[in-house]
């Protein structure tokens, strides 16, 4: 057992529930974080909401911070707005599995052309036709963290052909230096990096045109791995095809070409928002707590830019 209780603000009830069984934690919910309940004045970990704002200001509130856990995978909102003495933790491998599936649902819609038939169905008319297949398709992953090895694993059992891509090389896996080599060689590309200033527009104008003719851009990172204006151009001449579930700007405003952009299938930001995400990523924050409390590292701490 652990001598000293560690106060964890958590903002639900599942949070209060997956935390209640780690010796050594009491979890207390809060509302929001300008309205924090009388336990914050202990609290050395806080889970913050999907949508937490003032991130700047929450050490001022929490003097005895000293982690902050996430409930999302990516944390380039929290990157560089805390203290250094607070540890900054994420939810990597609560949400790469549904993403893949968004990934998998995305390149399978477009090449066995479901949306045309729906459009077909609703016009009532039996619009019959051949269409392309994932089958022996070459899908280029840049990004090699869980997200990428669930899709590895997921184009595998569709008899896809995958390349993983990451930072630097490793066994199985190419390095960034290499994808203007490996570009021209894929039939589709699938972006699933973390977002950081070294991936801010990493597919620009110049990444873009060295696609294959008909090839599928897939966005399941942060709106602004991708230059906007350089895939729009790309789609209105039809050279390329593309998904996003993520966009920049994010909401889409009101009148955006990318509404309008033919060859597009975009969703607003739901890859992950399915069935079962709270417990998904409270059993990833149970084992990061569980470790903290032991007086460990949680193993998805951010270092850098992460």
């Amino acid at each position: 057992m652990c001598a000293v209780t560690i106060t964890v603000l958590v903002p639900d009830h599942n949070g209060v529930d997956a935390l209640a069984g780690i010796d050594g934690v009491r979890a207390v919910q809060f509302t929001s974080l300008t309205d924090l309940p009388p336990e914050a004045a202990e609290a050395e970990v806080l889970i913050p909401d999907f949508l937490s704002s003032d991130k700047a200001t929450v050490a001022e509130r929490l003097p005895r911070l000293r982690l902050v856990q996430l409930l999302t995978a990516g944390a380039e909102a929290w990157v560089g707005k805390l203290p250094g003495h607070i540890m900054l933790s994420t939810c990597s491998g609560a949400h790469g599995g549904s993403t893949a599936e968004w990934v998998m649902a995305s390149l399978l819609s477009i090449y066995r052309d479901l949306r045309e038939f729906e459009d077909s169905r609703r016009a009532g008319a039996w619009s019959s036709h051949m269409t392309d297949t994932l089958q022996g398709k070459r899908v280029l992953v840049v990004g090699a963290g869980d997200l990428g090895r669930q899709l590895h694993r997921k184009l595998d059992a569709f008899d896809a052909h995958t390349t993983l891509v990451a930072r630097s090389a490793r066994d199985g896996v190419h390095g960034l230096d290499e994808l203007a080599e490996l570009l021209p060689e894929h039939d589709a590309v699938v972006l699933v990096v973390p977002m950081t200033p070294a991936t801010h527009h990493l597919a620009d104008a110049a990444f873009l045109s060295k696609m294959r003719d008909g090839a599928v851009l897939v966005n399941a990172a942060r709106g602004p791995v991708v230059d906007t204006d350089a895939l729009v151009a790309e789609l209105v001449s039809g050279r390329l095809r593309a998904a996003l579930d993520v966009t920049d700007p994010e909401p889409l405003p009101a009148g955006h070409p990318l509404w309008t952009a033919p060859g597009l299938l975009l969703t607003p930001h739901v890859a992950g928002s399915c069935t079962g995400v709270h417990q998904r990523a409270y059993a990833v924050i149970a084992r990061q707590i569980a470790l903290y409390a032991a007086g460990k590292e949680p193993e998805n701490l951010v270092r850098g830019d992460y």
